[in-house]
């Protein structure tokens, strides 16, 4: 079984997908790493580069949701010819014998209407051709498979992709307790680093949860890779891992980080049991000395020095009245005024006739998704006194 990857001199070509509104800031983290031709998607980026840069994408991106690596496309108006084309790739290149594997399918304006459907005759004449060809067949595991196979179908134009990164990215593995609504942490990277904070100065998150949000913003200041702790990457199972590459690439990351920070981030909750399970997650994270943790209203809450950046993802309302939500929003207005001078205060809500209610002027509104729901990315420039 063999696999072709590329080396530094024969470039290939991936793919990586994030978040809505995430693509320019992936771009921008691809371009800090190397990559090359990029192309921006619609929550993916297309980029170029070797081996190694395909390990340091899965390291290192923390807006990124998975790298791919397309090896094969096709046209199929049907799943007579769908079938007949997965046939004809020869697939003891990609997948071994004794390998588990999954497909996951994706369907855009398709003649295809199941996406399931689609991920069924995949799997059957992958494991067709390997019956033909041996009387064995690999095995197919939807939860931990060895390998994963991403079909992607857009009208009639298939594109198959192996999936380099396994687990999705947005699995850091630091978090143990959530919330309710906890934050995916690819979303919550992809938000600090929306509100161009300096990670030189104050860093507050006054509704913090499980703690998502000051531990993404912790790990950026000290340039953790976030990929760091994780003990597993889809590429691990491909024929051509580079085990020693993969140390390589790591023993940099580890050298990079910086130990210690010389400003505060902080992050409090109104609930008790929410700051507890912050700090075990940052414990977990590695960064728990890296944040003070209080107990704490956002109104009485007293914020390190500025300038700072604030952010919070109050609730959007779902499990409390509309009376209640709107003096919540109304009352984070007020906090910022008067406890948030000089800071650079963000909100992040999919309620944004409630988020009304805080009653000061945005400066900048940023469209993104916590998963289904269509949220917005609120900016408050909290000047002392006016703008100059």
């Amino acid at each position: 079984m063999s696999f072709e990857t590329g080396n530094k001199r024969h470039p290939f070509r991936m793919i990586a997908k994030t978040l809505f509104g995430l693509e320019e800031i992936l771009s921008q983290e691809l371009v800090d790493l190397g990559a090359s031709k990029l192309n921006n998607m619609n929550r993916s980026v297309e980029f170029y580069g070797d081996k190694r840069l395909l390990y340091e994408a899965n390291l290192w991106c923390r807006t990124a949701t998975r790298i791919l690596k397309p090896f094969a496309s096709f046209k199929a108006a049907n799943e007579k010819e769908l079938y007949q084309e997965v046939y004809k790739i020869d697939w003891e290149k990609y997948l071994g014998i004794e390998q588990t594997f999954a497909i996951d399918a994706v369907i855009t304006k398709s003649q295809f209407t199941n996406s399931l459907y689609v991920a069924q005759k995949t799997k059957d004449a992958i494991v067709d051709q390997f019956r033909d060809k041996s009387g064995r067949r690999p095995s197919v595991e939807l939860n931990n498979p060895d390998i994963r196979i991403n079909i992607y179908i857009y009208k009639n134009e298939c594109r198959l992709a192996i999936d380099s990164s396994g687990e999705p990215l947005f699995k850091r593995g630091y978090r143990r307790k959530t919330g309710k609504a906890p934050l995916n942490e690819v979303l919550a990277a992809g938000i600090v680093m929306q509100s161009e904070w300096d990670k030189k100065s104050s860093f507050v998150d006054a509704m913090c949860g499980s703690g998502t949000i000051v531990i993404e913003a912790a790990l950026l200041a000290r340039n953790i890779a976030p990929g760091l702790t994780r003990k597993q990457f889809g590429f691990m199972n491909w024929p051509d891992y580079d085990k020693e590459l993969f140390g390589s690439v790591c023993s940099k990351a580890r050298e990079a980080v910086i130990p210690k920070l010389n400003f505060e981030i902080l992050g409090a909750d109104l609930r008790e049991a929410a700051v507890y399970d912050s700090k075990d997650n940052a414990k977990e994270a590695g960064v728990v000395e890296n944040i003070r943790f209080k107990h704490s209203a956002i109104k009485d809450l007293i914020p390190p020095e500025p300038p700072g950046v604030l952010i919070i993802n109050p609730p959007y309302g779902e499990r409390i009245s509309i009376n209640e939500i709107e003096e919540l929003y109304h009352s984070i207005g007020d906090a910022f005024k008067h406890n948030f001078t000089d800071y650079d205060a963000f909100v992040f809500s999919g309620n944004l006739k409630a988020a009304k209610n805080i009653g000061l002027r945005t400066s900048r509104r940023i469209q993104l998704y916590n998963g289904s729901i269509e949220c917005r990315l609120l900016k408050f420039e909290m000047y002392s006194g006016s703008r100059k």
